[in-house]
């Protein structure tokens, strides 16, 4: 599993690099971004944390790590923590104080606050429980934040698949911003019961 979700990360997380090396002085390699650009520090905090929380995010899923090294699995998940905040508030920030995305409306927007929010409530809760030594509750909400970590990388499909399916427009583009992150969330979901359910019959045996 760790080595699928760093795959499926790994389109985004180039575009991530070629924009930091853009606001570093380097060459643009990619479309312009004057909004970007003006006030480039958010956005830097933003792709820098989502790559360590994405990449290292991965190996947390590994049983067996968890198993092998468990002090490891509880030191980077500190760390992860903070990533995975950094990450959800900067991307509130650049919702909230950049001009809107050409190309996008109001639901983007929406979507973009709520799902931002979601991820910063998933982690808080994911401390809080597992503090409370509630590992299974710990495991499902830290799950759920990291699949909306990974509405980018779901939304390279879904921004192709909208307009192709519906035309483009800028509903179009909005409503697969969102499906993005419902489908992440809907995976997570059936990750999470399937794994109670094996919890429990494993209970029962």
């Amino acid at each position: 599993m760790p080595f699928a979700l760093v795959a499926l990360v790994l389109l985004p997380l180039f575009f991530g690099v070629l924009r930091l090396v853009e606001l570093a002085g380097g060459p643009t390699l990619m479309p312009a971004n004057p909004r970007l650009n003006a006030s480039p520090v958010p956005v830097i905090v933003h792709i820098v944390s989502a790559v360590g929380y994405t990449v290292v995010g991965a190996f947390q899923f590994s049983a067996g790590l968890r198993r092998r090294r468990p002090g490891w699995h509880r030191a980077a998940g500190r760390v992860l923590v903070v990533l995975g905040l950094a990450v959800a508030f900067s991307a509130l920030w650049l919702t909230l104080f950049y001009p809107r995305q050409p190309g996008t409306g109001a639901l983007a927007y929406l979507f973009r606050l709520a799902f931002g929010s979601g991820m910063a409530a998933a982690l808080v809760l994911g401390v809080t429980t597992i503090r409370r030594r509630d590992v299974a509750r710990h495991r499902a909400w830290m799950i759920r934040a990291y699949a909306l970590a990974l509405g980018a990388a779901t939304q390279v499909v879904t921004l192709g698949i909208g307009p192709a399916l519906f035309g483009p427009s800028q509903l179009t583009h909005d409503l697969s911003l969102g499906a993005a992150w419902i489908i992440n969330l809907t995976v997570a979901e059936h990750l999470i019961r399937r794994s109670a359910h094996r919890a429990t019959v494993r209970v029962g045996s």
